[in-house]
């Protein structure tokens, strides 16, 4: 009914060249059953702690921590995912995911600016430890530079790694890897990614898209000047091996120390959707993990220390911007496999944890829906989703680069063939025929799907919802319960003895600023009074009633 996936994996089947055992030292990637039959126990989730101060981790000293990031994905998505892999794999009602198994809290989401925190303000919760606002990158309310985990991991002798399935300039990986007062400057940076900054390079590996910001327009990139980041990056910050648009340059690359620093960029922008992926032109995000896992460990098995790495799953959030059903739980359903590999990594090498959780919540997923004016029946339908054969925005895009919008029986047809939807009404096609951006193709091709697999959407943004917090290994207890994000960037920052105060001060020339675990309430406070839609205002309701279209 569907490729194998979690607990349906082939363990007889070696998954890549790179998964030998070939020494004490050598990661195999392999998946093992036992680990989603296990569960937490009930009194794990007991005794929630909510400071910073209260992070006892007086455990074996940890070596490695692998920061995974679900970018967008709120407990309603998956919820989502659990129940439609139950149904497409034919498991029972009581069937765990990977993240299931290692479910240990909450994360409260909001940022310094408002209530519903975007992904930049998010991210730098988790990389520096403290609320910004939104559509800052690695900067505090001041707009002053703050040292990351990533930053003070390296600079403790530890090996760093990033690896998303958007652009790597984009908002996640770059608040571990830069500064900047607004996300959107994604020139600079991929200036400062490669080692322009004042801190020299602090990434030893690259993996993700979007080698559109290292190169000039010139050379098929999009910058605005005239900048070639990716010679530079060999000639003036030594790194090692650069590859971009080449998947057969991933698929041949040694798990050798002697290749890092790296960086392999797979396409000009975002990488695909897992729906839409051409296997022969990009990796997966479980490959990439497993490929940079692999790299990591090899590159530190002589130190004492050892690495730092974030993983994104990327598109999740992006495929729930579009209200796309069908694209929003393949993405899912391939972070849930990156996290059964990590898991198994983490059980190989007991030094090492890792952290999962979302920076926000994204579409207001619902697992039901109004459908008419009658009271709803309680239900959804996952069967639906299991027709459609590509993304909404995929499909939205060539039907405009054909010249097929206006042209009511070509449109109708790709739907058939690649929704699955049969029973277009005459309401619909005459709303599809109307349509004239691919913008706005793409939410309603994604709202007919959820249409008839009844699930709601509230918007095609973020919601300031809590969301889930995973974490796996051994000293994860002071991660029980409900915390603010910043915590899990402190947690981090304390298990692996970092100092994020001291990269700050270099960042800004020994400026200082209050660590939030010596904040009192009174300073506390001062983020609320900064929330910009903290109190109601007509300007900001785009509705008719307020004469807003």
């Amino acid at each position: 009914m569907s490729e194998p996936l979690l607990g349906d994996v082939d363990y007889n089947t070696s998954h890549s060249e790179d998964s030998k055992v070939v020494e004490e030292e050598t990661w195999n990637g392999t998946f093992f059953a036992g680990m989603f039959a296990s569960t937490l126990q009930k009194d794990s989730l007991v005794s929630p702690i909510s400071t910073t101060e209260d992070l006892d981790t007086d455990i074996q000293p940890i070596r490695n921590v692998i920061m995974m990031i679900s970018d967008g994905m709120g407990p309603a998505s998956v919820a989502f995912s659990r129940v439609y892999y139950q149904y497409i794999n034919g498991h029972p009602f009581d069937y765990a995911m990977p993240l299931d198994t290692i479910h240990v809290g909450q994360s409260r989401t909001r940022s310094a600016s408002t209530l519903v925190t975007d992904s930049a303000a998010g991210a730098t919760a988790f990389s520096c430890g403290l609320k910004t606002y939104n559509g800052a990158v690695g900067v505090d309310p001041k707009r002053n530079p703050c040292g990351t985990v990533l930053e003070s991991a390296k600079y403790h002798g530890m090996k760093t790694g990033l690896v998303a399935t958007s652009r790597i300039t984009h908002a996640t990986p770059a608040s571990f890897s830069a500064h900047v007062p607004q996300r959107d400057d994604e020139d600079a940076i991929a200036i400062q990614q490669i080692g322009d900054n004042p801190l020299g390079r602090v990434v030893d590996l690259m993996m993700g898209g979007g080698y559109c910001h290292f190169l000039p327009k010139s050379k098929g990139g999009c910058r605005k000047d005239h900048r070639d980041l990716l010679k530079e990056a060999a000639d003036r910050h030594h790194w090692k091996t650069i590859e971009y648009n080449n998947k057969t340059a991933f698929d041949t690359l040694p798990t050798d120390p002697t290749v890092l620093p790296a960086m392999l960029l797979f396409s000009h922008g975002h990488m695909d959707y897992t729906i839409d992926r051409n296997a022969s032109k990009e990796p997966s995000l479980t490959e990439m993990s497993n490929k940079a896992l692999d790299l990591l460990l090899k590159s530190t098995a002589s130190s004492e220390k050892g690495f730092f790495l974030m993983i994104e799953g990327s598109r999740i959030d992006m495929a729930a911007h579009s209200n796309d059903a069908a694209t929003h739980v393949h993405d899912i359903m391939e972070y849930q496999k990156t996290v059964a590999l990590v898991k198994d990594f983490v059980d190989q090498h007991p030094d090492t944890i890792m952290i999962s959780t979302s920076d926000h919540e994204t579409g207001g997923l619902s697992l039901s829906r109004q459908v008419s004016a009658k009271y709803p029946e309680y239900l959804w339908y996952p069967d639906v989703l299991t027709k459609v054969k590509q993304s909404t925005i995929i499909l939205a895009t060539r039907m405009k680069h054909e010249n097929m919008f206006g042209n009511r029986h070509a449109i109708v047809s790709q739907i058939e063939k690649y929704l699955a939807i049969t029973d277009v009404t005459e309401e619909e096609q005459h709303g599809l025929e109307a349509i004239v951006t691919i913008a706005s193709m793409n939410i309603y091709l994604a709202s007919m799907v959820s249409l008839r697999a009844q699930l709601g959407w509230a918007t095609l943004g973020h919601s300031g919802v809590d969301v889930n917090l995973y974490a796996y290994g051994k000293g994860i207890e002071p991660l029980y319960g409900s915390h603010e994000n910043i915590e899990i960037g402190r947690f981090i920052e304390k298990v692996l003895h970092l100092n994020l105060t001291e990269i700050t001060q270099k960042l800004n020339g020994n400026h200082t600023f209050t660590p939030y675990s010596l904040m009192s309430d009174e300073d506390k406070l001062k983020y609320t009074e900064q929330l910009s839609h903290y109190q109601h205002k007509e300007s900001n309701l785009h509705h008719m009633a307020y004469g807003h279209k």
